[in-house]
């Protein structure tokens, strides 16, 4: 198969293969006919300087200062900008590239294809968050440093050759935000991968002898509202007398070490296990198990714009979900999930009971889900709108 183009993709926050939608679209590139490199950060258990896996040459820097409150993260974000400059070199001399894909956060990836753009280096913004919103989120203000994060969104976009992202709010942010012209912002999804995400038997003994089984999946963050989930437990124990209801939150994050002490301050610590970040078959393990999943996201602007993977991960192994009534979290569930009042536990509690009490709706909105994962969301489906962008901005 002749080279359609060589790609490389820049991303910050997390190491690939780990971050699952930088690594489906350098995957997909690759099978397509792209010769594909990444650079990322170390971490994870991904600890190699270099390694070709499925064909993508992944090359991985140090970063040992994460970010804490804006001047940890302006320190973070030049470390990163130094490695990742350092690395571009390297791939250009040793494989080349014909396109930098930056993959935000940060919105500060174009400068370093500014240093290439007199080869003729094209540049593609993956949009993965609006920073400016995340900022707001996690520090509840705007000010100066939030007008400062529009303005570079609004540089990436006046560099950028073409533009993914990940819905339609995003692509309104583009389009009337940053001026993007419309028909150079494609809505990639990141739909999940079916050939991961699988159907299985459940393990009982997971529940710990409880009847029933609630579920979580994600980051365990601030902006995640894990504590709405864990006020809606107390409730339904001491208020409801429900103590039939055991609760499983998987994954690792920065807000983890808080919520376990939480968790115990509440007394809830037999009734709720926080598994930390796990290998992917518990994950399916503890997903497969639970009778109902859930998305307690805090309703801010950035919940309220973004697309969850959480949310189309429970679909895809067909569990009925409850969350709050966000924009694109309803977008993407529809008829799969409930929606409680944003932010109020008491309303998310009552759901999660309702579903409990009542099989045959849970059956009915878990296959929902799952038929629009196979049907309409997954990666398969997604994936297209890469490939389509990617061919046209090769073809010019």
């Amino acid at each position: 198969m002749a080279c359609a183009g060589k790609v490389l993709i820049i991303v910050e926050n997390l190491p690939v293969p780990f971050d699952t939608r930088v690594w489906q679209e350098a995957v997909t590139l690759n099978d397509n006919g792209y010769l594909v490199s990444v650079i990322c950060p170390k971490g994870k258990s991904f600890t190699k300087d270099y390694e070709k896996i499925n064909g993508v040459n992944i090359y991985r820097y140090e970063l040992k200062v994460e970010g804490n409150g804006a001047l940890g993260y302006l320190k973070e974000y030049y470390i990163s900008y130094r490695e990742q400059l350092k690395l571009a070199k390297k791939v250009y001399k040793e494989v080349g590239f014909d396109v930098i894909q930056g993959c935000n956060p940060p919105d500060n990836i174009y400068l370093i294809w500014k240093k290439f753009k007199k080869y003729g280096v094209k540049y593609v913004f993956d949009h993965h968050d609006l920073c400016p919103e995340l900022f707001e989120a996690k520090f509840n203000r705007k000010g100066f440093l939030y007008k400062m994060l529009c303005y570079f969104e609004y540089l990436t976009y006046k560099n950028c050759s073409i533009a993914f992202v990940t819905n339609e709010s995003y692509k309104k942010v583009a389009i009337t935000r940053c001026k993007m012209d419309e028909k150079k912002v494609y809505v990639l999804r990141s739909g999940p991968n079916l050939k991961r995400l699988k159907l299985q038997a459940s393990k009982q003994k997971i529940k710990k002898g409880k009847k029933y089984m609630v579920g979580y999946l994600g980051v365990i963050g601030k902006q995640e509202g894990i504590e709405y989930l864990l006020k809606a437990a107390k409730y339904l124990k001491e208020e409801k007398g429900r103590s039939d209801i055991f609760y499983g939150i998987v994954g690792g994050g920065p807000h983890l070490e808080y919520l376990q002490k939480l968790c115990k301050k509440m007394e809830l610590d037999k009734d709720i296990e926080f598994t930390g970040r796990v290998p992917d078959q518990i994950m399916l393990d503890y997903l497969n198990t639970a009778d109902i999943c859930v998305n307690p996201d805090t309703y801010n602007e950035m919940n309220d714009k973004s697309t969850m993977n959480k949310i189309l991960e429970y679909m895809a192994l067909g569990k009925p979900i409850v969350q709050f009534n966000l924009s694109e979290g309803k977008y993407s569930a529809k008829e799969a999930s409930l929606y409680a009042e944003n932010n109020n536990y008491k309303d998310m509690a009552d759901k999660i009971e309702f579903l409990l009490d009542n099989p045959e709706v849970r059956n009915k909105m878990g296959k929902y889900g799952r038929n629009r994962i196979e049907f309409e969301l997954s990666w398969e489906h997604t994936s297209k709108a890469l490939l389509n962008g990617y061919g046209k901005l090769l073809s010019q």
